[in-house]
């Protein structure tokens, strides 16, 4: 079983590997121009990839929470596995999911291999996915506060607002609104064998949903307990969690705040002109997430984040050059953090 597990260990180390040369060899810019990026950035280079240091630790305090909660199977799991770990396991996860398509198929099944070596491997699956439904929970948190901080903005003239932007936002809130209800009925019943009997409807998969309910129903069954039972019965570690991974999201603005302020763009500047810019990186950060969120079957949403990138800039009223810029260097980001993460997975702790 060990043997087994370190050559799948292995397999999404140089599938990482893999997906990082893939993604060097496809930029949209040449390497010329990426250079002059990256000269155009500088020093300011150092707290766009410095701050994610900050916004991993509040992701693994999340699932950390999660863990840790009263729903683990005994006291004695409630301890483990350590800090560091639950931190090196959270970006190397984010590091395949960046890098393979369908972003969750890379970074989850990881996630619960090594977890399970610490805790069974039933509260192991379990607490992965219920980060795994947190995570995007707290994006549809982050989307819905969006739009009142665009209708505030909207509302003292600093940005505008039509009928056309109304609908846009309006049919933003009902999507919202709808997935607060599915995550409710998640949170209350469980997601596991409800999503296999969704899949088991679509054609070619209903086989392979019927034998893996009869094989793996009871273990199934008994991760959707541990599901339901965190908000039922630890609403703290529930809550932390939840509040945990928005404060990640407003954190992860900080990096379109530098690029932002590294282009002049401060709003007058002063503790007013900082904090309203601080705003618009906020929502450029909630559209464009929104954007690549809802076509995530690409690897890294290759050119979907640059074009959402430039659209929420754009729309704020700022130069499509500033919208690349953006893209480019949250792209550069992102390969230097996929690199940390995959070399990371050969680090024993």
């Amino acid at each position: 079983m060990a043997w087994s597990k370190q050559r799948l260990n292995n397999l999404f180390f140089f599938l990482g590997l893999a997906a990082v040369v893939v993604m060097l060899f496809t930029f949209d810019v040449s390497f010329v121009e990426l250079w002059d990026h990256l000269c155009h950035a500088g020093y300011w280079l150092i707290p766009i990839v410095g701050v994610w240091i900050i916004i991993y630790g509040i992701n693994a305090l999340a699932w950390q929470a999660i863990i840790r909660s009263k729903t683990a199977s005994s006291p004695e799991e409630r301890g483990k596995p350590s800090f560091w770990r639950i931190y090196r396991l959270t970006i190397t996860g984010y590091a395949l999911n960046y890098a393979t398509p369908v972003g969750g198929l890379g970074g989850e099944p990881y996630r619960i291999l090594e977890l399970s070596k610490n805790i069974s491997g039933q509260h192991a699956a379990s607490s992965v996915i219920l980060y795994a439904m947190m995570h995007f929970f707290a994006h549809f948190w982050f989307w819905f506060s969006s739009i009142f901080i665009y209708l505030g903005l909207a509302a003292v003239g600093d940005l505008p607002i039509n009928t056309a932007i109304a609908t846009v936002l309006g049919i933003i809130i009902v999507f919202c609104l709808i997935a607060f209800w599915i995550f409710s009925r998640g949170y209350r019943k469980g997601l596991v064998v409800s999503t296999l009997h969704l899949l088991g409807r679509i054609p070619g998969l209903k086989g392979w949903s019927s034998r893996l309910l009869e094989n793996r129903g009871e273990t199934l069954r008994n991760i959707d307990e541990q599901i339901a039972s965190l908000y039922a019965e630890d609403k703290h570690a529930f809550y932390r969690s939840l509040v945990l991974e928005y404060l990640s999201r407003v954190v992860q603005s900080s990096e379109v705040l530098f690029m932002l302020l590294l282009f002049g763009i401060d709003c007058g500047g002063g503790f007013t002109g900082i904090t309203l810019t601080y705003l618009h990186a906020i929502l450029i950060v909630s559209f464009t997430t929104l954007f690549a969120n809802l076509i995530g079957f690409l690897p890294m949403q290759l050119g979907v984040q640059e074009g959402g990138f430039v659209l929420s800039i754009a729309a704020l009223g700022l130069s499509a050059a500033l919208g690349i810029f953006v893209s480019i260097i949250c792209r550069v980001r992102e390969i230097i953090w996929i690199v940390i993460g995959i070399a990371l997975m050969k680090i024993k702790d």
